[in-house]
């Protein structure tokens, strides 16, 4: 089954991961990639990539990768575990996978990695739920 196009749609209405300069590089059923160079403006008080800002990167791939189907799809539970430092100007890659379907609920797993040297800087899980509409 194909991508809905509303996602790529929904994407670009998605106000936030914009403003934060987040691309949207590919979207499959149940997957998709998204990338995002840290600025200045992303660093916290140890100048290093804000925990904020990779969440938001992770969070953009799951929502994504959970939508690309038919059903429409709303986070329950995310967590991340932050591996190594990013620094201001890396470009960072998210790719979101399922690893569970059901009718109801899904599971789906985050890499983020520093583009290139394929560096791992965190890893996410998002549990998802499926409203019947």
């Amino acid at each position: 089954m194909e991508p809905r196009e509303d996602v790529r749609q929904k994407f670009q209405k998605d106000a936030f991961p914009r403003y934060l300069g987040v691309e949207l590089l590919e979207v499959a059923p149940g997957y998709a990639r998204v990338a995002m160079t840290l600025t200045e403006n992303m660093l916290n008080f140890h100048d290093i990539g804000h925990g904020g800002a990779i969440f938001t990167l992770a969070d953009t791939a799951l929502g994504l990768a959970s939508n690309s189907r038919e059903e429409k799809s709303v986070a329950l539970t995310v967590t991340i575990n932050y591996l190594a430092p990013a620094r201001a100007g890396q470009r960072l890659i998210a790719t979101a996978r399922e690893h569970l379907a059901t009718r109801r609920t899904g599971i789906y797993d985050v890499t983020i990695e520093e583009e290139g040297s394929g560096r791992l800087i965190a890893l996410a899980r998002g549990t998802f739920f499926r409203p019947q509409v």
